[in-house]
């Protein structure tokens, strides 16, 4: 299979033109690696004679030249120097600020000579300047089988400088890098004392130390004894710069480079140098972020960029596990989508490297079905990507909070702490309209500090995101409910006679991970509790009918008060209201003894249980199951 050529973007940069950042016509450039965070790296190398070699640089860019400059001699000879000029007193910034030089982007050209022990020199440079970002783009083809993927990466040039056949790679994730300022000079602002004649009234004290010999010191080695660390396993981008890599190793399994059968890209600083550590630290230098797992695209063949012009790069074609499905995910910016899903494509990213944030295009059996964007993607992660608005499936959604549960959590000198659940229960219902059945998956907002509660099947926690995605399958004109519950345990204290109390302690003691030092004791406490509990049912009942009882034997009472003032006919009336009210008093008599018993059968019962508790302790809940 023929190599896929870069496409050449041949759009003007004319508003970005200028000269190049750094040149030197003595190195040609080599390499050229672009980060996601607005710098670039780039690499000369070749064979010079002579005892120097020059570098034209503009002076905003000569901070950054300097302080990423790395330098690799393979022919057995080393540089002496670097040497560059100052300009002028205006450029000096004072009280050890982060000034900047006063000379523009446009000035003249500075020189940065680097001096050259001996005549002939294998040399490599590196050094990273400003570049702009580059960016990725992203195709993807459904169809009957697996979706196809397709990664394009865009690069811009804007360095004032060709870049004819140099091996060019993209980095995805953003190292740290910031502007230097080494070449302009700083004078710190220093401290001013005065002699004023001042007294002094108390003579400070001084301190010494005792001379100690090499085995009792406490310092740091002598420099010429410090051994340097053994090399550390190098890492993928380094790998490229040490040697040249195998056609597997330079295409990575995320690039297309390898089933295109390219050539190895080209050899990085320290390839052959027959021992040369430098390339290690070049590495550290070039990106600080590599040993953090950033994602390293190297192009199979060598690529040549015009200057101010842009290319793009085919950086993966492949299939990949994915579907088209529903999401339902209201945003503000489309009012429908709070009522109706989006359609997606949803698929993960197979390879081992990170698919960057960029625009997406999804085609299926020819025609063009929609654009999304891609969020950044890790290696082995699943994306959802909205393409499409669907108005057949309608989705309604109802919230309710309450209280659930309740498990012990601390008990401490007769003292009852509970940990209990707030709970937020969110249902969706959602009506499909079409004929066919349905997936769709709801992106869930989570409730903050709530975790979910045994999640449908096939749920996705989107970290750092505050969402999850559930997922919900619903028949051809048919209506399906999706519940997504969410907890949160807090602590409260509570009574030894309320309900939440009796259902913690039934489930502590119905537990077998439950402490047999706690569980005995309480356990002959709860049947204190609960002789308790059944004598305050029957004093609340027997008070009820008290109460009744009562308010009859008034009704009776005042019946005989309004007949006693008629004597004629009422006798018969009278005899039976006398016997009703002899009744109830012959009973509030009885509950009254009984309540009285019942009255001192609970304080015994409730200081016996006191007193069984107060033995009680429990520092701690049950682990959660």
């Amino acid at each position: 299979m023929r190599p896929i050529a870069p496409v050449l973007l041949l759009a003007a940069l004319a508003a970005c033109a200028h000269g190049p950042s750094v040149s030197s016509e003595q190195l040609p450039l080599r390499r050229v690696v672009v980060y996601r965070n607005g710098v670039g790296y780039f690499e000369r190398s070749g064979t010079v004679s002579g005892d120097r070699i020059e570098f034209k640089v503009r002076p905003s860019a000569i901070g950054d030249f300097l302080a990423t400059l790395a330098v690799v001699e393979r022919g057995g000879s080393s540089v002496r120097a670097a040497s560059f000029p100052i300009r002028s007193e205006d450029k000096v910034t004072q009280g050890g600020g982060a000034g900047e030089p006063k000379s523009k982007a446009g000035g003249a050209l500075e020189t940065v000579v680097l001096e050259l022990d001996g005549k002939r020199h294998d040399l490599s440079v590196g050094y990273v300047t400003e570049q702009p970002l580059w960016r990725p783009s992203y195709r993807l083809v459904l169809g009957k089988d697996a979706p196809v993927l397709q990664a394009w990466g865009i690069v811009q040039n804007v360095s004032g400088e060709d870049w004819n056949d140099v091996s060019l790679s993209l980095v995805a994730g953003a190292p740290i890098a910031f502007q230097s300022t080494l070449g302009t000079p700083v004078i710190p602002r220093r401290p001013v004392v005065s002699d004023t004649g001042e007294l002094i009234s108390a003579v400070p004290r001084s301190e010494t130390t005792l001379a100690q010999g090499a085995k009792a010191s406490r310092g740091p080695p002598p420099a010429a004894a410090m051994a340097p660390p053994p090399p550390a396993p190098a890492p993928m981008m380094e790998k490229s710069m040490r040697s040249r890599p195998s056609k597997k190793e330079a295409a990575m399994d995320f690039m297309a480079a390898e089933a295109m059968g390219a050539e190895a890209p080209e050899p990085g600083l320290d390839d052959d140098a027959g021992g040369v550590s430098m390339p290690r630290d070049m590495a550290l230098l070039a990106n600080m972020a590599v040993e953090s797992g950033a994602t390293r695209y190297d192009l199979p063949n060598r690529v040549s960029v015009p200057k101010e012009s842009a290319t793009m790069v085919l950086l993966l074609a492949q299939p990949v596990p994915g579907e088209a499905i529903h999401l339902f995910a209201p945003d503000g910016g489309v009012p429908d989508s709070s009522r109706h899903p989006f359609r997606v494509a949803r698929f993960k990213n197979p390879t081992k490297g990170l698919l960057e944030k960029g625009p997406i295009a999804v085609f299926e059996a020819g025609s063009f079905l929609g654009q999304g964007v891609l969020e950044p993607l890790a290696a082995g992660g699943e994306a959802t990507v909205p393409f499409a608005l669907e108005r057949g499936i309608a989705v309604d959604q109802d919230r309710k909070a309450e209280t659930r549960d309740a498990r012990l959590a601390r008990i401490e000198a007769g003292r009852l702490t509970l940990e209990r659940d707030q709970v937020q229960k969110t249902t969706y219902r959602l009506r499909n309209g079409g004929e066919a059945a349905v997936k769709v998956v709801v992106r869930h907002p989570r409730a903050q500090g709530m975790k979910l509660h045994k999640p449908p099947e096939g749920t996705e926690e989107q970290v750092g995101k505050g969402t999850a995605l559930v997922p919900a399958n619903v028949g051809g004109r048919a209506t399906a409910e999706l519940v997504v519950e969410e907890r949160r345990p807090y602590q409260t204290g509570a009574d030894w006679l309320s309900p939440e109390a009796d259902e913690a302690v039934k489930g502590y003691l119905a537990d077998p991970r439950a402490d047999a030092k706690v569980a005995g004791p309480l356990a002959k406490a709860w049947e204190i509790r609960k002789a308790l509990v059944a004598a305050q049912r029957e004093q609340q009942k027997l008070q009820g009918e008290r109460e009744i009882l009562s308010t009859a034997a008034e009704e009776a009472r005042e019946g005989l008060r309004a007949i006693s003032r008629n004597t004629k006919g009422v006798e018969e009336l009278r005899q039976r209201l006398a016997g009703r009210l002899g009744e109830l008093e012959e009973k509030l008599a009885r509950l009254a003894k009984r309540l009285v018993e019942l009255e001192l059968q609970t304080n015994e019962q409730r200081v016996s249980l006191q007193d069984s508790l107060q033995a009680i302790k429990l520092a701690e809940p049950l682990p959660a199951t």
